[in-house]
């Protein structure tokens, strides 16, 4: 008697089977994404579909299905995708125009790898007839990470310092950015394709927090991201007329200006109409698009 197709292979990293218990185990998981967790791990002790099955009460279809999804795209399918036929409620091209109600939405970067620069020599002040004087030569003393999250309607800045700058810093932040936004409010996030916003750690947080919805920019076009914009008034304001002895410094000043914007913010204005903003993004998509022909 046959015994029918050999199961694929289905071998875990120990990333992979820290991130599936961690899974498994958590309260906050969706139920789906922890059963399908236990699925995993049971099939790669290994057990047979069949076994495995029956130790979690489930059909062996099931099993075959997460163990195949599993080893074709490692974690990422254990993830629940759109349904086929369901359209997004809110699409991306109007969402700084038309902002949904009963919804916040915000511009979320980092601007990491800033440095902690003491100039060799001090500034010389304003005189008589000369300008404000400045030595070209720094002394470097490290760098630090700021993630921010703007508020396209109020203009206020939801800022955290990291000294460095992975998924797991940028977990962290949308964890302070959910404690930062009324519970009744949608959250809509406007991101770029950087890859620290789309590893699978990232995409489960998505999973679990329903209210939250991601928009990504199209690669190359971070002009998008309203919050790019205050970020270079920082650097222009605060961080290159300073002089930083330690990277503590830069951070009390980074602090310091985010607090000041925020006493009294304001929110960006396009200068150009909503129409010649996006035909200068279809123009822009379309020249990407066809670069490769």
């Amino acid at each position: 008697m046959g015994r029918g197709r050999p199961l694929p292979e289905l071998v875990l990293n120990i990333e992979e089977n820290n991130q599936l218990v961690q899974w498994a185990r958590r309260r906050t998981t969706a139920q789906a994404l922890a059963l399908r967790s236990r699925i995993i791990l049971a099939c790669a002790q290994p057990l047979p579909n069949q076994e495995v099955a029956l130790r979690l009460r489930v059909t062996p279809q099931m099993v075959g299905k997460w163990r195949s999804r599993f080893v074709a795209h490692r974690l990422d399918g254990l993830l629940d995708e759109p349904r086929p036929g369901a359209p997004r409620k809110l699409g991306d091209a109007r969402l700084y125009l038309d902002p949904p109600l009963k919804a916040m939405v915000l511009c979320v970067d980092e601007k990491s790898q800033i440095q902690a620069l003491n100039r060799s020599e001090p500034i010389l002040p304003l005189a008589p007839g000369l300008p404000q004087r400045r030595t070209h030569d720094y002394l470097r003393h490290g760098t630090t990470t700021l993630f921010a999250a703007l508020d396209v309607a109020s203009g206020k800045v939801i800022g955290e310092l990291h000294r460095r700058h992975r998924a797991k810093e940028f977990l962290k932040f949308l964890g302070t950015i959910e404690r930062n936004v009324p519970p009744a409010l949608q959250v809509h996030l406007i991101m770029d394709n950087y890859g620290t916003h789309k590893t699978a750690s990232v995409r489960a947080w998505f999973a679990r927090h329903r209210r939250f919805h991601p928009h990504f920019t199209p690669t190359s076009a971070s002009w998008i991201n309203q919050v790019e914009r205050w970020f270079a008034l920082l650097t222009e304001k605060q961080i290159k007329r300073g002089s930083h002895r330690s990277t503590l410094a830069l951070e009390q000043a980074i602090r310091e200006y985010l607090a000041m914007h925020n006493e009294n913010p304001k929110p960006f204005l396009w200068s150009k109409s909503a129409d010649d903003i996006l035909a200068s993004v279809v123009r822009f998509c379309k020249r990407i698009s066809d670069s490769g022909h």
